[in-house]
């Protein structure tokens, strides 16, 4: 179960911050941000990961250096948005590895997804063999992203 944001101190939001910085951090070097002891800080972080708070701890990876520099922003229509209608699409999205993120939209289209290819090759087999086949589709669009402008990793925990 995940805390509310107003039920977090300020020792909890400064151990926030400073993972969010570096998910690496030794527990010492936790502690000397929260200026707390060790023990105290360890069933702190303890705490945070139990509630939710922190959902897992990943290394960023350089989207370029793994040959998978084109983001694709896809928008999907599905034929209805009854709740099993929701839940098929969701499962079988979930099941493709380009899928990077996938939103359940208000607007004209039912998701938004971001998809990570290799190239415009790589954009159209992910198009015809993966995306047009879910269950439901009824329309597809695609914007590729020219420049990413920000990309931010940590959340403005205040």
């Amino acid at each position: 179960m995940t805390k509310s944001a107003s039920n977090f101190d300020r020792t909890d939001l400064t151990l926030l911050r400073s993972l969010q910085r570096d998910g690496r951090a030794t527990n010492a070097e936790l502690a000397r941000d929260a200026s707390m002891s060790e023990s105290a800080c360890l069933r702190r972080v303890r705490l945070l990961e139990a509630n939710g708070a922190i959902e897992r701890y990943a290394a960023v990876i350089n989207q370029q250096a793994v040959g998978l520099p084109l983001n694709v922003f896809i928008t999907i229509t599905l034929n209805g948005q009854s709740e099993a209608a929701l839940r098929t699409f969701e499962t079988e999205i979930a099941a493709v590895p380009e899928v990077m993120e996938c939103y359940l939209m208000t607007g004209s289209a039912d998701y938004l997804v971001r998809v990570v290819a290799r190239d415009i090759d790589d954009l159209e087999r992910i198009h015809s063999t993966r995306l047009t086949r879910l269950t439901g589709v009824a329309r597809v669009t695609s914007s590729i992203a020219m420049r990413q402008v920000i990309k931010r990793a940590e959340l403005p925990i205040r």
